[in-house]
């Protein structure tokens, strides 16, 4: 947990989580009741299918956001941070040396891997919802909403470089403007139609769902579209802290949501033919433009926060072994927590493109935006499951039947959309796929990297044994031997021993260690070694979201007895060139993949923040 965010006011959270966390479902208004009547299964504007989607849409924002992440998941927090790899690695912790490892493992890559086909559509989604509110002001602005959507977008990518420091001073009183107009706009139409209220009764939801079964399972794939941002709330966490979310959103957001979503099913009662746009047409005529410009802005600081969030979960997916090492820019010197990456940033906007001019409506792509977010959800009830058994011991009776149910829902949810796979499912399926394979082969090649490096090392006490037999010649400095394996000798030491037939008066071999947890504190991030005859053993922790900085980490070595002088410090690292076996232990063409990423990985001096001109780099042939 960030110190900035311990020492900011309770009110300056707040509305920093409003502006960050909530833009996403705060924007889904939208659309998401106009899909649902008038999308790809469209229902009779009726009053009964008024008040049965409006019970539909207020209950599983009740269930699905207030109780299973408010209440419940929030709770399993990993060290003050959320998220899907944060949980990942809590219910990792917990399960360890079990049987669950595995398949707990799995199903939280796939989490976050489902989280990438999320963080693509959420922004063509929204801007594009968003102009498109120009078609109501006048149907002749049709053809300008892609190009507008388009460079709307292409700022939003482009300005990411220089981080959103500056911006995000803006995020929080926007999105209180708009909740605040959500919530007033949709006050007026349901004080004129009060009796739309009644649609609060759960009844109304249990009816609709029995006297049109099938057509209400399909209005389930729309329905999500009211939720979709909710496990933003866990994500987000360890930005603000839980009771600034909470507060967030039982004080102002729900009550904005649900007066919305009630007020668009007032204007619905009054006049069917609103379907077209129903959100909009809240509006009196003369807001029309301001309101096209306000939800345009609010749709950049949804998607603003969604890429963000891809940035987050790139760098963690780093610091845990499942991505290679990238380029990641810090864009604040006070915030560690604002990054930068651009081959994530420039990914995500090629996809977000190719869904704008593919899709070509907001109606079309909520189609493909259900898919990713009911899988995410139901992979984050089965995780916290765990943390729910493992770690907080609660009642089997009490809490088998509440997880269940909230299993059903997702289930429920994720089968409705499952069923539009080939109007747009498709797209966050094959992204996920293309993720989890990504995440899950460099994890596997890894593996076995290490696992062939062993057995081309010898053990450190061996070999220290051997060079004193030696006649190696004797330098002042000192030789730091970068190695990600505790045990021994580096590949790069051994090369460096019999090419140059020299032995520095001091030689530090460092691991850099990724902990499951979030940030590890000054006082634990080094750990020494004395192995005596001028060795010592250096272990650097990190947290998952942390980025290292090991010639800063060095300077703790004082206070842990080992001082080191940088300016006379050289760096060893081995650069492994893989090829692979005959009959190599995993697929070929993943082990070719494998292979592709290592080589355009970003090199271990650059990433761990080592002066380049105290780099020596060797190189080791492996074949796995």
């Amino acid at each position: 947990m960030s110190a900035n965010k311990s020492k900011s006011r309770p009110s300056a959270l707040i509305i920093g989580a409003i502006g960050v966390v909530f833009g996403d479902i705060g924007t889904s208004p939208l659309y998401a009741l106009k899909e649902t009547f008038a999308g790809h299964h469209p229902i009779a504007v009726e009053p009964a299918s008024i008040f049965g989607i409006l019970s539909l849409i207020f209950w599983t924002i009740m269930a699905l956001v207030t109780l299973k992440y408010v209440a419940i998941i929030m709770r399993a927090d990993n060290r003050g941070e959320g998220g899907s790899l944060a949980l990942l690695a809590r219910v990792t912790e917990l399960t360890k040396n079990s049987r669950a490892t595995w398949f707990v493992t799995m199903l939280g890559i796939f989490a976050a891997a489902l989280f990438y086909g999320d963080s693509m559509i959420t922004p063509a989604i929204s801007v594009l919802s968003a102009v498109e509110g120009l078609e109501v002001i006048a149907p002749q602005f049709k053809e300008y909403v892609l190009p507008i959507t388009a460079v709307v977008l292409t700022g939003l990518f482009w300005i990411q470089r220089y981080g959103t420091g500056a911006v995000g001073r803006f995020f929080g009183p926007v999105m209180c403007a708009w909740f605040g107009i959500l919530a007033v706009l949709g006050m007026i139409h349901v004080w004129e139609v009060p009796a739309v209220l009644a649609a609060l009764n759960p009844a109304h939801a249990i009816e609709f769902l029995f006297r049109h079964p099938w057509e209400s399972f399909l209005a389930l794939g729309a329905v999500v579209l009211a939720v979709t941002g909710g496990e933003a709330l866990y994500t987000d966490m360890g930005h603000f802290g839980k009771f600034p979310i909470r507060a967030a959103w039982f004080g102002f957001v729900l009550p904005a949501l649900v007066l919305n979503y009630y007020g668009q099913g007032a204007l619905l009662l009054k006049d069917p033919a609103a379907i077209q746009s129903p959100f909009y047409l809240l509006a009196p005529g003369w807001a029309l433009i301001p309101m096209v410009l306000l939800a345009t802005a609010a749709t950049v600081i949804a998607s603003q926060a969604v890429i963000s969030g891809a940035f987050s979960v790139a760098r963690q997916a780093v610091q845990l072994g499942y991505l290679p090492r990238m380029k990641i820019v810090h864009t604040s010197h006070m915030e560690a927590g604002q990054i930068y990456i651009p081959f994530t940033n420039w990914t995500l906007y090629l996809a977000v493109m190719a869904l704008v001019f593919g899709f070509q409506s907001s109606s079309n792509l909520a189609a493909a935006y259900g898919i990713a977010v009911t899988g995410t959800m139901m992979i984050d009830t089965i995780l916290v499951a765990f943390v729910v058994f493992l770690a907080w011991h609660w009642n089997p009776w009490l809490a088998a039947p509440l997880l269940g149910a909230l299993l059903l829902i997702d289930f429920a949810f994720f089968s409705a959309n499952a069923i539009k796979l080939l109007q747009g499912g498709w797209f966050p399926i094959v992204i996920a796929l293309a993720s989890f394979i990504t995440l899950t082969t460099w994890r596997r090649g890894r593996q076995l990297l290490f696992q062939e490096m062993g057995n081309l090392t010898m053990p450190l006490s061996q070999f220290i044994r051997s060079i004193q037999k030696a006649s190696l010649q004797q330098v002042t400095s000192t030789a730091v031997y970068l190695t990600s394996r505790p045990e021994g000798a580096p590949s790069a030491l051994l090369h460096n021993i019999k090419h140059n037939e020299v032995l520095h008066a001091r030689n530090i071999l460092i691991t850099i260690q990724t902990t499951e947890v979030p940030y590890v504190a000054d006082a634990d991030r080094i750990e020494v070694i004395d192995l005596g005859h001028t060795f010592y053993r250096v272990f650097v922790h990190y947290g998952f979201m942390e980025q290292p900085n090991l010639p800063e980490a060095l300077e703790g070595c004082g206070r842990k007895g080992l001082e080191i002088d940088l300016n006379k410090t050289s760096f060893f690292v081995s650069r492994e060139v893989v090829v692979p076996k005959m009959t190599p232990p995993m697929m070929l063409w993943r082990e070719i993949y494998f292979i592709w990423m290592l080589r355009n990985a970003q090199s271990a001096s650059d990433f761990f923040q080592i002066p380049a001109n105290r780099v020596v780099e060797l190189g080791t042939l492996v074949e796995i």
